[in-house]
């Protein structure tokens, strides 16, 4: 009976950890990509009608407006995306014009593959825009040793950009 006790103790402080963790990277990403201290975020919701259209789901506190000093300096996408065996969440960030000024893996959660968290790769996304499409392999390179983490996060920021036209088309943003 004790024994239960601990276990279940040990997940819920975990899990409240992981989540800590994730905003304080996910606020560390937005003061370091918008060279900004002091900022604010604000959930962008939408009916479940849209919602049910997009690629990449929003409502569950992962599309955001950021704002400093009461402007509006740009977007935030928070996602998370299959690895080999588990997810690792990720962060699309863009400017005012729906521009992508920086990508970042967040918390990857596995051994292998952990290539995609590289600025060098990840770079490779600044400045598409929801009318870009990614495509693994030719416009976005492959990584050996990484190719289901790699594809993965291409896929996921291909559905981000897909969201994000489809949001610009229905004056969402």
């Amino acid at each position: 009976m004790v024994k239960r006790f601990f276990i279940v103790v040990f997940i819920i402080i975990g899990f409240s950890f992981t989540n800590n963790e994730l905003e304080e990277k996910f606020n560390k990403a937005i003061k370091t990509t918008y060279e900004v201290e002091n900022f604010t975020v604000e959930e962008i919701k939408t009916t479940s009608a849209i919602n049910e259209t997009l690629p990449a789901k929003t409502g569950n506190k992962n599309l955001f407006q950021i704002f400093s000093e009461g402007k509006l300096i740009g977007y935030a996408y928070l996602g998370q995306a299959p690895s080999k065996k588990k997810e690792f969440d990720y962060v699309v960030m863009f400017d005012n014009e729906l521009i992508i000024k920086k990508s970042k893996v967040l918390i990857y959660r596995e051994n292998y593959g952990q290539q995609i968290g590289t600025q060098r790769w990840l770079r490779q996304f600044i400045g598409m825009s929801p009318s870009s499409e990614v495509k693994y392999g030719e416009n976005v390179a492959a990584i050996s040793g990484a190719t289901i983490s790699a594809s993965s996060m291409a896929r996921a920021v291909n559905k981000v950009l897909k969201t994000m036209k489809i949001l610009q088309e229905k004056e969402v943003i």
